[in-house]
């Protein structure tokens, strides 16, 4: 019998698929088996991971923000990886689908109901995305942390952002965080204050996007400012640890990352994220007096130098208090019930 993980496309996706695996361990009386698409980052994250007994990376891409041709196209792939998925679940013998989402996991989350096979899903964000949405009436199980339904509310989190998390006092290194492809609008914005923050002794730790990394440092240089540039990164939590505020997008998994470690944030989301969720991801925060939001195009200097001389203390414990690093285990104490 097996476990089978499915979805991806993006890091925020892909992150719980590994922060859930790791838990799940290798006592288990299952095997693992990863089903992505040959899009996206899915194979940058697991082709090749030992965890999983074998990975598999089908021809899918999404339907949505596409042309009439690009859709009949798209659900052609779609049509074809279903049948392939559910040849491979019966190969498997898959006991259970553990889905996240994205339009790499719509041809097994098809295939797994066609064969009546348990489907467990996992929403990330506080607006459900297009497929989990179509899918939840037919879940065995819908687990959200913004879902007062839902059964397991703690965000499926790598344990070392809680084993490095720290209560933050006044802020010496801001991390900006645009994700592994960077986003312009924030690099322009940072690059814009860097003379500032300089003055003001702040260190600057800043995910640029790989594309964007050459053209950022020598900015930085031009400038005169010293500043640590990055693009992907797997020390993400070593970098976060060390820093004392955060700029960046809104995310499911950085949100909660950040949450977990402590670390507050000035969240900028992206504006054309599907249903404008990372805004409403932010929000939920916010609300809550543990963040802070601000649109992109309503960028203000002002904002971001206030928060550099505020006491950080509270809203850092309260993000401590909020985070339990309890969601990946629960969510693997339930996969191996199947």
């Amino acid at each position: 019998m097996s476990i089978v993980m499915t979805g991806g496309g993006t890091g925020g996706h892909l992150a719980i698929i590994r922060a859930v695996k790791e838990q799940l361990g290798a006592n288990r009386n299952s095997s693992l088996i990863y089903i992505g698409s040959t899009h996206g980052q899915d194979r940058q994250w697991f082709e090749g991971d030992g965890d999983f007994a074998a990975t598999y990376f089908l021809e899918t891409r999404g339907v949505v923000n596409q042309g009439i041709v690009g859709k009949i196209a798209s659900i052609g792939m779609l049509i074809k990886a279903t049948g392939q998925t559910i040849r491979l679940l019966r190969k498997h013998r898959a006991s259970v689908v553990f889905s996240v989402g994205g339009y790499s996991a719509a041809a097994t989350a098809f295939a797994a109901k066609l064969l009546r096979i348990p489907l467990v899903i996992h929403e990330q964000n506080a607006v459900e995305g297009s497929l989990n949405r179509i899918l939840k009436p037919f879940a065995h199980t819908f687990i959200s942390s913004y879902d007062p339904a839902s059964p397991i509310h703690d965000y499926p989190v790598k344990h070392v952002f809680f084993e490095t998390a720290r209560v933050r006092e006044r802020v010496q290194t801001l991390l900006v965080m645009g994700g592994s492809q960077g986003a312009v609008a924030l690099n322009d914005w940072v690059l814009h204050l860097a003379p500032r923050l300089q003055e003001l002794g702040i260190r600057i730790l800043h995910q640029a996007g790989e594309r964007n990394i050459e053209t950022v440092k020598e900015a930085y240089a031009v400038l005169g400012v010293e500043a640590e540039v990055f693009g992907f990164s797997d020390r993400i939590p070593e970098l976060m640890v060390q820093a004392d505020l955060a700029i960046a997008r809104a995310g499911a998994s950085t949100l909660w990352e950040l949450v977990a470690n402590g670390l507050p944030a000035l969240f900028v989301p992206f504006p054309y994220a599907a249903g404008d969720h990372q805004y409403h991801n932010a929000k939920f925060l916010a609300d809550q007096e543990m963040g802070w939001v601000m649109r992109q195009e309503a960028l203000e200097d002002a904002t971001l130098l206030a928060l550099l001389d505020q006491d950080l203390h509270p809203i850092s414990q309260r993000l401590i208090a909020a985070a339990r690093p309890d969601g990946a285990r629960e969510i693997a104490e339930l996969l191996s019930t199947f």
